[in-house]
């Protein structure tokens, strides 16, 4: 019997620490490197554009951007679900066939020493990331939007943002004069706002990678959440991975605040990897929303102090 018991004993503790060991694993795995960003100056009114399709025209909010020493325009994604800033490795070989001289030599690591402006603020750093990612750039047509990276939410922890989406304009300030603003939280450089949906208080994630959709939810808030069984499906892309994305209409009301928005849509996603699952359950978010919920309004996000405010 006491052998049996300092078996069974041996076995909770071995669970016990598998689980915790499990624990720090997630939260080193999925904590963002150091921020290596250099910032100067700011930006005020600088243009937003979209790109998408017929069906989701607002499917990604993109930034123009000038490299340092290139008279060509760029264009970078802004993505607050991402905690880094990180360039386009077939994008950047492909200017560097053009100016050759411009563009570092990408190191062993996979990174690269560059400047970047949005108008008069000007970010550097000796290692950005550089994805296997990308597409050639076209400097013949005019057109032409050449994506070349994605800023993330470094970048917020230099500046306050400002997304006036009415007038489609986005800024970048030092400070501001801040009243009736939110709490919300800044974990691990994901932006966490606090929401109700009915009677539901929910953590929800803002990230502007989802652009074309207002709410994000698993699949039983999303039955719950939904108006009718019509559904629009469609295959999404998170960085070449290609997921499954349902979205039906939806008459729910959701606050943020003193803010009242109304849904008209809600959406699910399938595909995800376990490792993005469980991160979703150890922050504690319970959905995400994208720019599409915020279209007719304007945020402001100071994430140096964790508040925020819609207009």
């Amino acid at each position: 019997m006491k052998t049996l018991k300092k078996i069974l004993l041996g076995l909770f503790v071995l669970i016990v620490a598998s689980l915790i060991g499990g624990y720090f694993y997630f939260e080193k795995k999925f904590s963002p490197p150091e921020n290596y960003l250099h910032v100067s100056g700011i930006s005020e009114d600088v243009p937003i554009q979209w790109e998408g399709d017929d069906e989701n025209p607002h499917a990604a909010l993109l930034l123009p951007v000038h490299i340092k020493g290139i008279d060509k325009p760029f264009f970078m994604q802004l993505d607050l679900g991402s905690p880094v800033t990180v360039f386009y490795k077939n994008s950047l070989e492909s200017v560097k066939t053009a100016f050759s001289n411009k563009i570092p030599v990408i190191s062993e690591k996979g990174k690269i020493a560059l400047d970047f402006s949005l108008q008069d603020m000007k970010v550097s750093s000796d290692v950005f990331e550089v994805l296997d990612y990308g597409s050639k750039i076209d400097f013949e047509n005019p057109n032409t939007r050449n994506i070349i990276g994605t800023i993330g939410t470094d970048l917020l922890e230099k500046r306050i943002i400002t997304l006036d989406f009415k007038n489609s304009r986005c800024s970048f300030s030092k400070t501001m004069e801040e009243s009736d603003f939110s709490k919300f939280e800044f974990k691990k450089r994901r932006i966490l706002i606090p929401a109700i949906v009915g009677n539901e208080n929910l953590k929800l994630m803002y990230d502007s990678g989802t652009s074309g959709y207002e709410l994000i939810m698993n699949r039983d808030k999303w039955e719950k959440y939904k108006a009718s069984d019509k559904v629009k499906i469609e295959k999404g892309n998170s960085w070449g991975k290609v997921l499954t994305v349902i979205t039906a209409p939806s008459d729910r009301e959701i606050r943020f605040g003193s803010k009242m928005l109304q849904l008209s849509e809600v959406t699910c996603i399938e595909g995800t990897s376990k490792a993005q699952n469980f991160l979703m359950k150890l922050s504690g978010m319970q959905g995400m929303i994208g720019n599409k919920l915020f279209l007719n309004q304007k945020i402001i996000l100071d994430c140096g102090n964790q508040v925020y405010k819609i207009e």
